[in-house]
């Protein structure tokens, strides 16, 4: 089963470096329409989330959203990374965690602090965006690369950026004869984890390492903590390159990447484009919302670095109450009004309606 085709309308629209590490907000309805008062709340108390950098600049539009119309609520979010974020709701820190990778299985078979024992949560796909290959070589805008090539960039057997595998791909541009400085997360990271597998599916090769969230050793490079660490280090460095989110990419260089035949530059509609090709995750319990990304497609116009962070949730808090404000702040992120604040903000491709309804779904069994 493939899910329906998301939301078409969304145009990347490339922010600066949004870092949220705690910003109060809050709200269990959608904003009221033409700008009308919106309904009174009666929501209160406060909600600390934790995960995913890359959805930073969405959590922030998110989160804003939401205080308008629950001022009584205040919502917190650490972009410490989804490892971290995982880490911190496993043990109960924190009310929902996001995270760039779903739940692995033998993490579901441990518990959860802020769940009733012996229920499961849930992986709920709410961000949907392309990640980005940036670099910063002068005179450089934007370079075509099969995987193959990145691979070999990031595992250290290309090391040159006049190396022919690199200017077989870009006649015209004028390459300079440097040492190429490759940049990658140095924490536990969903964003790696996605580019890796994107490079495991395409370039098995040249990528021997298979997909990971920690980097090895042994593929070297430099590394840099989070999302806004990376684009630090790419930007302030000289002949760099990188991964992040591309809500990140600002002003830097970026990689079309070789799908099939052609050459496609990342946007939200190939992000969501790839995401159409993809299916859910076999063998997922009840409400769990995990998608199975086809990184080898050769759909025309798809980009398949692409990453989904999902929101993690307990079908069943131990706490009533914080299970309502997870409820009701989810709510408004997959809303339709929460999904384009995330658009406008961050540049992702907003979720269909077949799979809000399915996140609908999946929220009412929160309790």
């Amino acid at each position: 089963m493939k899910f329906t085709k998301l939301g078409r309308t969304a145009v990347v629209a490339v922010a600066g470096a949004l870092l949220l590490s705690s910003c109060a907000a809050n709200e269990g309805t959608a904003p009221a329409a033409g700008g009308s008062e919106a309904p009174e709340s009666s929501l209160s108390g406060d909600l600390a989330g934790a995960g995913a950098s890359s959805m930073g600049a969405a959590q922030e539009a998110w989160i804003a959203g939401f205080q308008t119309n629950n001022p009584d609520v205040n919502v917190t979010y650490d972009p410490a990374g989804s490892g971290a974020g995982r880490e911190q709701f496993i043990a109960g820190g924190v009310g929902f965690a996001g995270s760039d990778a779903y739940l692995k299985d033998e993490e579901l078979e441990g518990t959860f602090g802020a769940c009733v024992a012996d229920s499961l949560p849930v992986d709920l796909p709410v961000y949907i965006s392309p990640i980005a290959v940036i670099f910063n070589v002068e005179g450089v805008d934007s370079l075509n690369l099969d995987a193959a090539t990145i691979a070999g960039i990031f595992s250290g057997e290309i090391t040159n950026w006049s190396d022919e595998a690199i200017a077989s791909q870009n006649e015209g541009v004028t390459l300079p004869d440097a040492t190429i400085t490759a940049v990658h997360r140095s924490d536990d990271s969903g964003t790696t984890e996605n580019f890796t597998q994107y490079l495991a599916a395409n370039a098995a090769d040249a990528w021997t390492e298979g997909e990971f969230e920690t980097w090895p050793a042994a593929y070297g490079g430099e590394g840099a903590q989070g999302t806004s660490g990376v684009v630090d280090a790419v930007t302030n460095g000289t002949n760099t390159i990188g991964y992040a989110d591309a809500s990140r990419a600002g002003d830097l260089g970026t990689v079309a990447l070789m799908v099939g035949d052609e050459y496609v530059p990342f946007s939200a509609e190939a992000a969501a484009a790839a995401v159409d090709a993809s299916a859910p995750v076999e063998g997922r319990h009840e409400g769990d919302l995990a998608i199975e990304l086809d990184r080898t497609t050769t759909e025309a116009g798809a980009y398949p670095l692409v990453l989904i962070s999902y929101a993690i949730a307990c079908t069943e808090y131990a706490d009533a109450e914080q299970g309502a404000l997870v409820k009701a702040y989810l709510e408004y992120v997959v809303s339709a009004e929460g999904q384009q604040a995330a658009a406008d903000n961050a540049g992702s491709a907003p979720i269909s309606e077949d799979l809000r309804a399915q996140i609908t779904a999946s929220l009412e069994m929160i309790g």
